[in-house]
């Protein structure tokens, strides 16, 4: 009988691997769930229609809507990466870092900056945003200087 209960792992280590399961599984669905967001974004980049259907940006021609679509495909993409732990805190920054940078991010960003105010403040999505803005308004300041633009770390859950 002794025998047998060294050979099962204690009640903690099966605890820690099914919470490393769960959060496994949590990763999978938060994936899964991009994959359709995006195909769903690609397939308005393809048609107009859908494009005008799902951009909640009022007024833009045709062509700056589907830049503005890509463009928060690829957002969301970097900060996914960053929630199911492919990415540290820091590589998001850089990764963000560069795509601030691109003209086309920074004026969506700057449209879209009503849509951000609804988030709840301590989400992934409201720090992350608040760390862009520190990125966008350094790179107006002094644009040559792009890399040393230093955005918050990231807060404590």
């Amino acid at each position: 009988m002794s025998r047998r209960r060294r050979q099962e792992p204690p009640a903690e280590e099966l605890l820690r691997q099914l919470t490393l399961l769960a959060q496994e599984i949590r990763h999978a669905n938060l994936i899964q769930l991009h994959r359709i967001a995006a195909a769903q974004l690609e397939r308005a980049i393809e048609d107009p229609a859908l494009a005008e259907a799902i951009s909640t940006l009022p007024g833009l021609s045709e062509h700056r809507r589907r830049q503005a679509i890509f463009v928060n495909s690829q957002y969301s993409a970097i900060v996914l990466n960053h929630r199911v732990g492919a990415t540290e805190w820091d590589e998001l920054i850089g990764h963000l870092r560069i795509l601030c940078r691109n003209p086309v991010f920074d004026d969506y960003w700057e449209m879209t900056r009503e849509h951000r105010r609804s988030l709840p403040r301590e989400s992934l999505e409201a720090r992350v945003g608040r760390a862009v803005d520190v990125i966008v308004e350094g790179l107006r300041d002094d644009p040559e200087e792009w890399w040393v633009v230093q955005p918050p770390d990231e807060p404590s859950h």
